[in-house]
């Protein structure tokens, strides 16, 4: 069975893998930067702990259909069991391969596979599967599934985004996107490579691309500065 170990997000510059390639020098960094966000947290009488100065970046599933560049052939695994295969898994759209290769995993709607996901890890490459997966082999669940560093939010941790902060220019997040994010409830479910996420970064799940050049679209948003009410641990 694959480990998930890492999908490459190029917006974020960071790996969201399992544990198990770890190396000290981060961990240590990790936990440095985890004491220093904790001083900042305000710890209230309801249990839950608001915390504000935090980075939220979002990741999807891509979807064919929304996709028309010249279709390029992709080989890979047929099966999860696998790495690294050489089995011919269809012709996709470049756009729909290149999404897949930033978010993790893709849709399929047409050919023999279609209902299937082509998702792919920086250590394994591409695979065909049944479900988008979290880099433990858990199904993500849209408005549900986060990724952090699991020596600043372990596993299981609950959370909430209570304030939307600034786009990166300074200028605020559409209305309607911090509406959504603030009316979901969140769960530590998926992680970065341990010191390479950083002290106050979520990635949020939100299930499948809804259109094309999907990436331009106000949902797709990175909040600075974000607040967020965390669960007891």
């Amino acid at each position: 069975m694959n480990s998930y170990p890492c999908a490459r997000r190029p917006r974020t510059t960071v790996l969201r893998c399992s544990s198990g390639r770890n190396k000290l020098v981060f961990v240590l960094a990790a936990a440095v930067l985890a004491l220093a966000a904790a001083s900042a947290i305000d710890r209230g009488g309801s249990g839950k702990e608001s915390s504000a100065g935090w980075y939220v970046t979002v990741y999807y599933t891509a979807v064919e259909a929304h996709h028309d560049e010249d279709p390029v052939p992709v080989t890979g695994c047929l099966v999860i069991d696998c790495e690294r295969g050489d089995d011919h898994l269809g012709r996709y759209p470049g756009g729909f391969v290149q999404a897949v290769e930033a978010e993790g995993t893709g849709r399929i709607v047409s050919g023999r596979h279609a209902g299937r996901y082509l998702n792919w890890s920086h250590d394994i490459g591409f695979w065909l599967d049944n479900a988008p997966r979290d880099s433990h082999g858990r199904p993500l669940e849209p408005f549900v599934s986060a990724a952090a560093d699991p020596n600043v939010l372990g596993a299981g941790r609950e959370l909430r985004i209570t304030g939307c902060g600034t786009a990166e220019d300074g200028t605020a997040i559409d209305a309607g996107v911090c509406d959504r994010l603030r009316s979901a409830s969140w769960r530590i479910m998926d992680e970065f490579t341990p010191g390479l996420g950083g002290d106050r970064h979520i990635d949020v799940y939100l299930g499948e691309e809804t259109g094309p050049d999907f990436t331009s679209d106000p949902m797709y948003s990175s909040l600075h500065n974000a607040t967020l009410e965390l669960g007891r641990p």
